[in-house]
């Protein structure tokens, strides 16, 4: 008896995303606690059927890995569309929203973090990252913990920081920033209280001081050597737009990768979101110490911060994967249309055959697992976490379609029909299972509601 089995079976495609970058018609997958157990066709895994805990018939589906989301700031969800900000750069961008972030308590965050996990669930999503920089009012990064395990992600959150505020020449007001010595003893008691570095992990903490202008040299030093002392991830922001290079050459005197190089924040335990204006020798410094790379297309052109070089990027070997972004500079969470989007940018510098559909897809899922160090995630093969999404291929926006794995970006579905995550059901018929539809709305409606009457 298999007792505790699940078999997924009679799939259009199941996408390995192994190295081999196996496809296989009616293809069917077996996982049993929390890990798979056999990939194959249907007719190899029949033998399994008989003891199976639970059959999932996937007929007109195309199954993948869960995709990996590798840059969010979940907080941003309830700011959504805000008037003074949709037509903003990135700077002006955040002088407007800083002042509506400072109002937040602990139940907001955990309200905007349940509603952007919820999302990200509905869309495919097994795993994110999440930066969380400012800590107004009680606020901890328990709160966006708490709201992690109550949607059943798996889930990287990350200590962020702010510690240079306008007095001292910074982006975000005095108001908003933390005392270093403060941020680095609440950095150690998030990463001893809840970090787990072993295989199948579904909760490991980052360190990641929010920005260049936003955080000192020196709590830059500090924080990377903690990291290093715990065993624990680098995460920030890089070279975003041209302000951000112009700033970094204002006040350093140095590119943002040399800036990043002299301060210890490259290598294979760093991962930097955006990187829209590295230039060719940051690029080769990133391949060379193995610095990944959080792409985000959508927030890139919503702020019109330009088009990140990323083909140059792949093909010197950088390690890429795709980030939604806070929701109020991208206004929605699906990884699946950030795949969309970065092969479209790069087809419209680099021509029609800049970037494929399956190498878009391996960045959500394959590539993102990647950059968070996570060899145990993001694809389907035996002893892989059983992280997996369900696509119904059969509905409106799909049918037509002849080769339904390019689909998957060039025509996605809405959502995913169902999704597992350590071989747990957290969306099932397209519907939340783990944390009721209902109950997320109403939690963010109310901090809306609060927030937008202070405002």
């Amino acid at each position: 008896m298999n007792r505790g089995l699940i078999l997924v079976r009679h799939a259009d495609r199941v996408v390995c995303m192994d190295d081999a970058r196996r496809e296989i018609a009616d293809g069917a997958v077996a996982f049993r606690n929390g890990a798979v157990v056999a990939v194959g066709t249907s007719a190899e895994l029949a033998m399994l059927a008989d003891g199976a805990g639970e059959i999932v018939e996937a007929h007109g589906c195309v199954v993948t890995p869960g995709l990996v989301n590798t840059h969010h700031h979940l907080f941003q969800s309830l700011t959504r569309a805000l008037p003074g900000a949709i037509n903003a750069s990135l700077f002006d961008w955040l002088k407007r929203l800083y002042p509506i972030w400072g109002r937040y308590r602990p139940e907001d965050v955990f309200a905007a973090t349940q509603l952007g996990l919820a999302e990200l669930a509905l869309a495919g999503c097994t795993l994110s990252s999440d930066h969380l920089y400012l800590f107004p009012d009680g606020v901890t990064l328990d709160d966006s913990i708490a709201a992690a395990q109550a949607v059943g992600l798996r889930f990287h959150p990350t200590r962020g920081a702010m510690s240079v505020g306008e007095s001292l020449g910074g982006l975000p007001p005095d108001a908003l920033v933390e005392d270093e010595r403060a941020i680095l003893n609440d950095t150690i008691r998030v990463i001893d209280t809840y970090h787990d570095p072993r295989d199948g992990a579904m909760l490991r903490v980052g360190v990641a001081p929010c920005s260049p202008f936003s955080v000192s040299q020196g709590l830059m030093r500090d924080a990377a050597a903690l990291a290093r002392d715990k065993g624990v991830m680098l995460h920030t922001h890089l070279a975003e737009d041209a302000d951000d290079v112009a700033f970094s050459l204002a006040r350093f005197g140095c590119r943002p990768g040399d800036y990043a190089e002299q301060l210890g924040w490259l290598g294979e335990d760093v991962w930097h979101a955006h990187c829209v204006r590295l230039d060719a020798r940051e690029i080769d410094l990133f391949a060379r110490t193995g610095t990944g790379v959080a792409h985000c297309p959508g927030s890139n052109c919503r702020l019109g911060s330009g088009i990140a070089p990323l083909r140059a990027m792949v093909d010197r070997g950088v390690r890429v994967g795709l980030g939604v972004d806070g929701s109020a500079s991208n206004d929605g969470a699906s990884v699946l249309t950030e795949a969309r989007q970065a092969m479209l940018l790069q087809r419209a510098t680099g021509g029609p055959a800049a970037f494929d559909p399956r190498e878009a897809l391996f960045m959500a899922t394959h590539g993102g697992a990647a950059v968070l160090g996570r060899p145990d995630c993001g694809m389907l093969a035996p002893g892989s976490r059983a992280d997996i999404a369900i696509w119904d291929m059969t509905g409106i926006t799909a049918t037509g379609a002849w080769d339904r794995v390019a689909a998957l970006v060039l025509c996605p579905p809405a959502g995913a029909r169902d999704v597992f995550v350590d071989g747990r059901a957290v969306v099932r018929d397209g519907e939340l299972v783990r944390v009721a539809r209902r109950d997320v709305l109403r939690a963010a409606d109310a901090s809306l509601a609060r927030l937008m009457a202070l405002a």
